[in-house]
């Protein structure tokens, strides 16, 4: 296929921050590139999805989506998506769901794709069911409360976010470094945690867990964002900041896990199955996990893990203290649930739904 003639597909965002979300989007164009692809942003000129895709080469069309009611941002919309006329454009947030979503069908657009990350309720239907042809839900339990506050089922094909399995694997080496530069003890107990710090991840019961738990057992939460300052303030007010270290973000989370003995997934609301949930799958580890609906969808393929409701604290500590006891590691059984893991959630399934519901509709990627 000539480079100049094949699919050109096209992302558009609100948001300005960095997240699983806009992980996701920054992969699928990177994969497409991968497959021949055309690729582009349709973004606003101070998000970090504008930063990053510049920094690996994807065209940038910056587009202000912060108000429905801005004639400005319509016009700059409609006369970007003319002059480049995308094969696919696929929206992510609200806003730019109803602004790039309409504009799309408008300019006639082959194939309008919206993607639904988070498992909250929806204002409205109408968007959902009027600007695109295909929906990929993040879950399961998205595609059903997508259903069954009115969106059409045949529209829905559930596809969460591909994790690279080759990328995210156990290193002993990267083990020793990350407890040696965080003066983690051979016999301190890790607790573990990696997610971008928003109130919904539940940090703030692992603080509250960490402070009911005896000194040998260290908590790690690594990732960063707005919430860090507040977040560092609860941990000196419980007294743990000799065992509880926040590391702030980090470009490579792989070499953390690593170095965890107990993943503990604290997220209460609002969570697809979250990329960094899945990382954590892979290598093996027993797991304390909130009860969130599409959080349980992938535990089907996992060994060892306790179930918990968000703020009990009894749970949490009895279910830490369980599972201390079951860290050894059986890599038959950890290549077992590597296998499973990658077959479902892996980052080539995704690009392989991705590329197939494409050619269903007539958009075919080499």
């Amino acid at each position: 296929m000539k480079k100049n003639s094949s699919p050109l597909i096209v992302h558009t965002d609100w948001s300005r921050a960095w997240g699983g979300q806009e992980i996701r989007t920054l992969t699928e164009l990177r994969e497409m590139n991968a497959r021949g692809c055309r690729t582009g942003l349709i973004v606003p000129e101070d998000s970090e999805l504008a930063h990053r895709g510049r920094q690996e080469g994807i065209p940038v069309y910056p587009v202000d989506f912060s108000s429905k009611f801005n004639p400005a941002s319509w016009l700059a919309l409609f006369r970007t998506i003319r002059r480049i006329r995308p094969t696919v454009l696929n929206t992510h947030s609200s806003e730019d769901s109803w602004m790039a979503g309409c504009a799309a069908r408008l300019c006639r657009v082959p194939l309008v794709v919206r993607t639904r990350h988070v498992l909250a309720p929806i204002s409205s239907a109408l968007s959902y069911n009027a600007f695109p042809q295909v929906i990929f839900a993040c879950s399961e339990a998205i595609r059903d409360q997508l259903v069954e506050q009115g969106v059409a089922a045949r529209k829905v094909v559930v596809q969460s976010t591909g994790v690279d399995e080759q990328r995210f694997r156990f290193s002993e080496r990267d083990r020793q470094d990350i407890r040696r530069r965080y003066h983690i003890g051979d016999q301190d107990i890790l607790v573990g945690n990696v997610a971008f710090l928003r109130h919904y991840k539940g940090h703030s019961f692992i603080i509250k867990t960490a402070a009911a738990m005896p000194g040998n057992y260290k908590f790690m939460i690594v990732g960063g964002g707005r919430d860090q300052p507040m977040l560092e303030e609860q941990i000196r007010a419980a007294g743990v900041e000799d065992r509880f270290v926040i590391t702030g973000h980090q470009e490579q989370p792989e070499v953390f896990f690593s170095a965890f003995d107990i993943l503990f997934f604290s997220s209460y609301e609002a969570e697809g199955i979250a990329q960094s949930f899945i990382q954590g799958l892979l290598y093996g580890m027993p797991l304390l996990v909130c009860r969130t609906p599409s959080i349980l969808e992938p535990l089907n393929h996992v060994h060892t893990y306790e179930l918990i409701d968000y703020n009990d604290l009894d749970a949490a500590c009895r279910g830490l203290h369980a599972l201390s006891t079951r860290r050894g590691r059986d890599q038959r059984r950890i290549d077992r649930q590597r296998q499973a893991i990658a077959g479902k959630y892996g980052l080539r399934t995704m690009m392989e739904t991705i590329v197939r519901t494409y050619g269903e509709h007539g958009v075919a990627v080499g």
